[in-house]
């Protein structure tokens, strides 16, 4: 476009003369020319345009398989356009020099770019809740204690952010921060017993000293694990009753998980009678031993037999093997084919079971016995 000489009329009238722009575009507002805050305008638009555009293709980009992670997608899908347009004002608050006026914008700003920051948070918080439960084989469905400890999470979160945001207002949060701690401090003693409880059901999730489904023998309870909940652990006994264990005690006590056994060791005795002759003791190790062994191929492992010691009322062998597998009914299934075994064995080799018996001498009978 080609403006007209100064003094000379554009035709009909309408096009302002170049010194008229000039002046307009000079003329100072806010400590800033007019141009300045044009350009300002046009920068923050064109910024504006560019972060949704790439939000855009990031999101695009993070859905397809080889993509970014899907925890980078759902922080790009939660972003918000309002956090991408103080992203933009800001960059274009950089061409313009604003004084107090600028102190003002900067706060603002800051207090949206925190609020984004929470919503950021609680994503994190989220893929990480969900992530844990797929690594513990629950489809991604976060068990309810996982879900408390997800929701005292996000309130952290959250506390934080607006902390920081009063603090960036100028709100003086020295004394709140003293009043806050004094009732933490407070409600802690009140609930110190429930918050001993939470914190050790939070602790079971991390540590996983057991899970649902698994057999434990703590104190005088033995059972399942039926459910850990925010508070306590219930257990279904042999017997049938559930057994509630509060976390706190459960921990504090030692636990023997039978689940995560991966083989057992099994020890046994068998006692014989002292008139059994030598050849037979001495036959009797090698005896025990193929009866374990042929009880059950490949399923178990012979470890040993041997004469222990001389008893009250027997000669005492120890038999020692493991059951290759830590199931319980297993287990009595090859314990009960070597009773067999060894009832059977020693049937045909004649040789006797010991069973308790006592000799009573008489005194008189003595005495009548040494005068004759």
């Amino acid at each position: 476009m080609v403006l007209p000489a100064d003094g000379a009329q554009p035709p009909g009238g309408t096009m302002p003369r170049r010194a008229d722009i000039v002046a307009w575009a000079s003329r100072p507002f806010l400590g800033n020319p007019t141009w300045a805050w044009c350009a300002a305008a046009l920068a923050a638009l064109l910024a504006f345009a560019v972060l949704l555009l790439a939000r855009r293709l990031l999101v695009r980009r993070a859905g397809a398989p080889a993509g970014t992670a899907p925890a980078l997608a759902n922080l790009f899908v939660r972003t918000h356009p309002l956090f991408l347009l103080a992203v933009s004002v800001f960059l274009a608050s950089l061409l313009l020099r604003l004084g107090p006026a600028g102190e003002t914008l900067r706060r603002v700003l800051t207090a949206v770019a925190l609020v984004q920051s929470g919503v950021w948070g609680n994503v994190l918080i989220r893929v990480v809740l969900v992530r844990w439960s797929e690594r513990r084989g629950e489809s991604g469905i976060v068990p309810p204690t996982l879900a408390i400890a997800g929701v005292l999470a996000r309130i952290a979160v959250w506390t934080v952010v607006l902390l920081l945001a009063l603090d960036n207002l100028g709100v003086r949060i020295t004394a709140l921060l003293a009043g806050v701690g004094i009732g933490g401090i407070a409600v802690a003693l009140a609930l110190q017993n429930i918050l001993g409880d939470v914190f050790a059901s939070v602790s079971i999730l991390l540590d996983r000293p057991f899970e649902v489904g698994d057999f434990l023998v703590t104190g005088d309870v033995l059972g399942t694990v039926e459910r850990i909940g925010l508070k306590t652990t219930r257990i279904r006994s042999l017997s049938g009753e559930q057994v509630v264990v509060a976390n706190a005690d459960l921990l504090a006590s030692r636990i023997r998980n039978f689940k995560r056994m991966s083989e057992r060791r099994v020890v046994f005795s068998v006692g014989i009678t002292y008139g059994t002759p030598p050849e037979r003791v001495e036959e009797v190790p090698a005896i025990l031993r193929g009866i374990v062994e042929r009880a059950a191929p490949g399923r178990l492992r012979f470890d040993r037999a041997h004469f222990q010691k001389f008893g009250d009322f027997a000669l005492v062998y120890e038999v020692v093997y493991h059951v290759l597998s830590p199931d319980y009914n297993a287990y009595m299934d090859i314990q009960q084919a070597i009773n067999l075994g060894v009832y059977r064995e020693f049937a045909e080799k004649r040789i006797e079971f010991a069973y308790p018996t006592q000799t009573i001498v008489l005194a008189g009978a003595a005495a009548g016995a040494r005068g004759n």
